[in-house]
């Protein structure tokens, strides 16, 4: 689950806050019994994180490649990592990493400045840090990299990447300054349209080439290959993207 996903979780659950947890169970090794009897004080986000603010400790989840989450409902088949059942409600959480952390003050674990979804984003920092630090790292990589681009995943990375015309495999030290520049804004630019089609429940529908055969705008069958350190797919049109080596 990438960035934008987990704002649309947080604004779903804000019903949650001020509700008791009336019991916690499932399958991650936590402290269930810690959760049961708090309250939520707060839901916050960082990157792929969300955060559950309790009285004393906060909840991060992680939904990893699969997670997925069900609120006043649960999956039919799926034994949850984490459930919680609130005085209000219901939150399921499935295929997922959680943690108690200890303390409700998150700003000493967590720089928000390189969340791409908060107000606070630094782009300057992400240009100043790809333009001096990042000459052989593929784009692929580096717009992934969640120290400069925290909530960027996969699909982010690919239409991001159409968008601009640029080849996953394009080393950061071949752009100029104007096209990290552009880059960069490019990258929150998408992040904000996947937000929005995420309500509108159209994004998948809205994909030029994740998980797409052919390029939308010059016809020819795109590339799907494991591209970068990570790997992960990267699917991009080798007449359109330009490689800059």
């Amino acid at each position: 689950m990438e960035g934008p996903g987990l704002i649309v979780l947080k604004e779903e659950a804000h019903k949650f806050i001020g509700a008791t947890v009336r019991s916690a169970y499932g399958t991650q090794k936590i402290d269930m019994d810690r959760l049961t009897g708090q309250t939520i004080t707060d839901i916050k986000t960082w990157g792929k994180h969300i955060l559950i603010i309790f009285e004393d400790c906060t909840v991060r989840i992680h939904y990893l490649m699969f997670g997925n989450y069900f609120l006043d409902s649960k999956h039919p088949e799926k034994t949850p990592k984490l459930a919680l059942e609130l005085s209000n409600g219901e939150w399921n959480n499935y295929n997922c990493a959680a943690r108690i952390l200890e303390g409700t003050d998150m700003d000493p674990l967590y720089d928000w400045t390189t969340d791409i979804m908060q107000d606070c984003w630094n782009a300057a920092a992400a240009q100043k840090s790809l333009r001096q630090q990042r000459n052989d790292q593929m784009l692929c990589d580096a717009l992934m990299d969640q120290t400069l681009f925290t909530g960027v995943g996969n699909v982010i990375k690919n239409e991001t990447l159409f968008r601009m015309k640029m080849h996953p495999e394009s080393k950061v030290g071949a752009l100029t300054s104007k096209q990290i520049k552009a880059l960069v804004a490019e990258a929150r630019n998408y992040s904000f349209d996947f937000y929005r089609w995420e309500i509108e429940g159209t994004r998948r529908k809205k994909y030029c080439v994740h998980r797409r055969a052919w390029c939308p705008d010059c016809k020819v069958r795109l590339t799907k290959k494991f591209t970068g350190l990570t790997p992960r797919s990267s699917f991009y049109c080798t007449n359109c993207q330009l490689l800059y080596a």
